[in-house]
């Protein structure tokens, strides 16, 4: 399998800065809504740039190093618990993220991404919502946009909807911590997709380029 599915072989330019759109709450559930976005600030630099050419990206966002760890796990006692728990002891990435759930609303989690597993967490409850194993990801899907949605499909689940500002981060730590699989992670770009909400429940993400940003829509399939 392919890491990288283009669709098209056109190459996206630079966009040099973009105004914020309006951001709506969340989408009510069998209704069709809309989130605009601001381009997303990733973090980045030229040789680790995962995209090919294929996604629009802000120019300040190409000189960017990785962090990685933007919560200092180790002096969360709940998050190394948490880890210690399910054997997991190296961590790639660990982030806040907006999470979208199956009626469109969006809930902050903690990211955590080891070499094993991606981890979500409430940060109210100090609580483990879910665990996905890496080998059971499939792909993920993003906008050929300057927006900060990223779908991360897993065929035995329900997939996962989040929106971060370290996108392209969180994209790249999942291809390099899945290398070596039987099957390489693609990377699919398109600027609509569909995803499943819930085991019975397909959504489609569409993006549409706006003056001041990119607009969103999350409608029922």
């Amino acid at each position: 399998m392919s890491r990288y599915n283009r669709g098209n072989n056109r190459r996206v330019q630079i966009e040099e800065s973009s105004q914020p759109a309006k951001h709506d709450a969340g989408v009510e559930d069998g209704e069709n809504g809309s989130i605009g976005h601001r381009a997303s600030e990733n973090n980045v630099t030229e040789g680790q740039e995962p995209f090919m050419g294929m996604k629009v990206r802000r120019r300040a966002s190409l000189h960017r190093d990785y962090k990685g760890d933007y919560l200092d796990v180790p002096s969360r006692p709940y998050l190394m618990k948490i880890l210690q728990k399910q054997g997991d002891n190296q961590v790639l990435f660990a982030d806040k993220v907006l999470k979208f759930t199956g009626s469109g609303k969006m809930k902050r989690r903690i990211l955590l991404i080891t070499d094993f597993a991606i981890y979500l967490v409430d940060p109210e409850t100090d609580s483990l919502k879910r665990r996905i194993a890496l080998a059971a990801v499939e792909k993920m899907c993003l906008s050929e946009l300057c927006d900060n949605f990223l779908a991360i499909i897993i065929p035995t689940e329900y997939d996962l909807l989040m929106a971060s500002t370290r996108k392209t981060e969180i994209v790249t730590v999942l291809v390099e911590a899945t290398k070596g699989a039987s099957e390489e992670l693609e990377v699919a770009f398109s600027n609509s997709f569909e995803y499943h909400a819930a085991s019975e429940l397909v959504k489609e993400v569409q993006f549409e380029e706006v003056e001041g940003g990119v607009k969103t829509r999350i409608v029922k399939k």
